[in-house]
């Protein structure tokens, strides 16, 4: 049985030695200028740190450049792409085509992880990116535990799904609180989403309150939980999924690494003897859960239920 790659996202340069001791075997790192929704951010300098690093210690990392493109940045894509090839990243995030075309001229042999957030819901779409040269699909956060299965068992390219961390729920490119704030006559500077931890959309009549911020990529609204879905990896690493994800937006280091060892226990266990992992899987959530907020509630989030919000 294939072991699945455990992924993470770093926070920041000096989560990686950490995270790789805790048993992560790949990271996502990046800037916002290429990145969409990044758990940190990292300039050129500290990707490449990041990388040889991580390399030490026999893990990969993978550079996101899945933000939404618009004419400006066209003209560096081709330049950041052979800045990465030279820095040895392991493969590179994508959802803009504009990316692949790129890659094709500047680092024609750099692995392509396909990545919408979105559209990626069937076999037949993953397939036509992968023989567009995407060595990997990174699944629809929105798919049963059915369809992942079946996307596993008809997909000609690796396959990644999320199993830990909250969820994107809207974007959209305009700084709309920023916008808001201007239109009253206060003034608010946007900072990076590490000083906005403290920002909700708060829904009295549901009880809950959805993480926002805002970036360079826009504004960002999140799920009220976390998906969590240590006690039901056995399905999907039988199915051979090739990637794990935990994601850490608005996380911190300590939860992060907490969670990532939870994650490489079950996963191993259940390699190792089935029976151990089932003997043990109500303690790993019970330790996840511990880990939590009191305002971020675990759930299985669209696994085993409909895509309705």
């Amino acid at each position: 049985m294939k072991k699945p790659e455990l992924l993470v996202t770093p926070t920041s340069l000096s989560d990686i030695e950490p995270l790789a001791q805790a048993g992560a075997d790949a990271f996502i790192i990046g800037e916002q200028k290429f990145g969409l929704r990044l758990a940190g951010e990292f300039s050129q300098e500290e990707i490449k740190k990041a990388i040889t690093t991580a390399h030490v210690y026999g893990k990969k990392v993978y550079v996101a450049m899945n933000a939404i493109f618009h004419n400006d940045k066209i003209g560096d894509l081709e330049e950041y792409i052979s800045f990465l090839k030279d820095a040895e990243a392991d493969a590179i995030v994508f959802g803009d085509p504009a990316v692949l075309m790129a890659a094709r001229s500047a680092a024609p042999d750099m692995k392509l992880h396909w990545n919408t957030e979105t559209t990626a819901t069937n076999w037949y779409t993953c397939n036509y990116w992968g023989r567009k040269g995407a060595k990997r699909a990174v699944l629809a956060r929105e798919l049963s535990m059915d369809a992942i299965v079946e996307i596993k068992e008809n997909a000609e390219v690796e396959v990644e799904v999320q199993v830990h961390g909250m969820t994107c729920m809207f974007q959209s490119k305009r700084s709309l609180l920023g916008n808001y704030f201007e239109y009253q006559g206060k003034v608010m500077e946007v900072e990076n989403r590490k000083q906005q931890k403290n920002m909700f959309l708060h829904d009295k009549e549901r009880h809950n309150k959805y993480p926002i911020f805002e970036d360079e990529n826009g504004t960002h609204i999140m799920s009220p939980n976390d998906m969590c879905i240590i006690d039901e990896l056995g399905e999907m690493i039988e199915a051979g999924v090739d990637s794990f994800k935990i994601d850490g937006v608005l996380k911190s280091t300590h939860y992060v690494v907490e969670i990532t060892k939870l994650y490489r226990k079950a996963i191993d266990l259940f390699l190792q003897e089935e029976d151990q992992y089932e003997d043990s899987k109500d303690e790993l959530l019970n330790e996840a859960k511990r880990l939590q907020p009191e305002n971020r509630p675990l759930d299985t989030g669209f696994f085993f239920k409909e895509t309705v919000y």
